[in-house]
Order: structure tokens, then sequence, then C-alpha cells
């Protein structure tokens, strides 16, 4: 069943774990595990979720190459200054 284990050597190895701990320190034991599972899934989430938006932000960055990421702000910032000038 599990690497070589059967049932008769899991039903004795959770005797052993529930004489050791007993019931209500195990059930803590379980659901802390639980929370630890639920935590670490939705921490992978995020990252895929993560990585995807910033694929799709690296696609759209690609779909312009002779824009760069702030350099907007700086070539309207530019015109105006020449716009200024050109009045002077």
């Amino acid at each position: 069943m599990f690497g070589g284990f059967g049932v008769t050597e899991l039903l004795i190895v959770l005797a052993i774990v529930l004489l050791i701990f007993g019931p209500k320190r195990l059930k803590n034991i379980g659901s802390d595990l639980g929370n630890a599972i639920k935590g670490f899934r939705k921490a992978v989430t995020d990252e895929e979720a993560e990585a995807a938006a910033a694929a799709k932000a690296g696609a759209q960055a690609q779909s312009d190459p002779n824009v760069i990421e702030g350099e907007v702000a700086s070539q309207a910032s530019q015109k105006e200054d020449s716009h200024q000038q050109s009045r002077v």
C-alpha cells in the first residue's frame, strides 16, 4: 500500500501515536497541519498568479519595443521642454 507498509503496520503506528500524543493533542496537530497545507497552497497559487501577471506585462512590453518602462513620462517631459524652449 504505502511503500511496503500494510494496513496492519499503519494501524499499529497510528495506535502508538495516539498513545503518545493523546486524542486532544493529535487533533490539534492535525488542524495545525491542515492550516499549514492550506497556507502553502495559497502561497503557491499567489506565486503562480504573480508569475502570470509578470509574463503578461512582459508580453505587453514586447508589443512596443521602442518604449521602456518609465520612459514614456520622460519622453513627454522632453517634448514639453523642447516645445516651451521653441516658444521663448
